[in-house]
């Protein structure tokens, strides 16, 4: 159990599950996606579309990387294993490397074929294509988005995964890989469950937290959860 091999495992899973998941202490020390590439990234402040087309992008290819960076370490952890050569290295560990190599290849072709036509295959864009006017793009729409978010007035809560933003307009949830979308004229809001918790841990009072199915009168339009 005290081997190399089996610690650097343990850590690196930590790590991993932290990564993709990121809690608090992740997020206050900036290992994040967001700020290690804020710099391509951008402000979401100033243009929260776009923020979140590169986002969406940058975050699967990043997290498809961590299967690679977990061989990578072996071939120091397990140096006997002889993983620095793929062809001496163990069966199973051919086929993990093999495994590493294909999830950022699979990664990398798709966003390459989201970033077509200045981002107008990624899903975001696709969402926002179906509230455009007949003689109108998504980029119209996104730009109302960008808008209407750097108001004060709008509504955000929720854990970075899971974050829902309501402007005056739109309904929106964030996730770690998509951005759910629904125009607030056309969404259908239904209660799918309801839990009461005796003490909330940011106020010690007592919380009901509320699941609510926003369903878009387009049934082109994928429904989505908000709590």
């Amino acid at each position: 159990m005290d081997s190399p091999e089996m610690t650097f495992t343990l850590a690196y899973l930590v790590f991993a599950v932290c990564f993709v998941f990121t809690p608090n202490e992740f997020h206050s020390a900036g290992l994040t996606v967001q700020n290690l590439l804020s710099g391509w990234l951008g402000s979401e402040d100033a243009a929260f579309v776009p923020y979140h087309l590169r986002r969406t992008a940058a975050t699967l290819l990043c997290h498809s990387l961590l299967p690679l960076g977990y061989y990578m370490g072996m071939c120091f952890a397990a140096s006997e294993k002889h993983l620095y050569s793929p062809t001496q290295a163990p069966e199973a560990w051919r086929l993990f490397f093999l495994l590493a190599l294909i999830l950022p290849s699979v990664a990398c072709a798709l966003v390459y074929y989201w970033s077509q036509d200045r981002w107008a295959r990624h899903p975001l864009a696709r969402t926002l294509a179906l509230y455009a006017l007949p003689q109108s793009t998504w980029q119209a729409v996104a730009s109302s988005i960008n808008t209407e978010f750097r108001r004060i007035d709008k509504f955000a809560t929720g854990a970075p995964g899971a974050r829902v933003v309501v402007t005056d307009t739109w309904v929106m949830k964030v996730t770690t890989y998509r951005v759910h979308v629904a125009q607030q004229q056309d969404v259908h809001l239904t209660v799918t469950e309801s839990r009461q918790h005796e003490l909330s841990p940011d106020s010690n009072l007592p919380v009901q937290l509320l699941t609510i199915r926003v369903a878009s009168a387009s049934h082109a339009v994928k429904p989505f959860d908000i709590r």
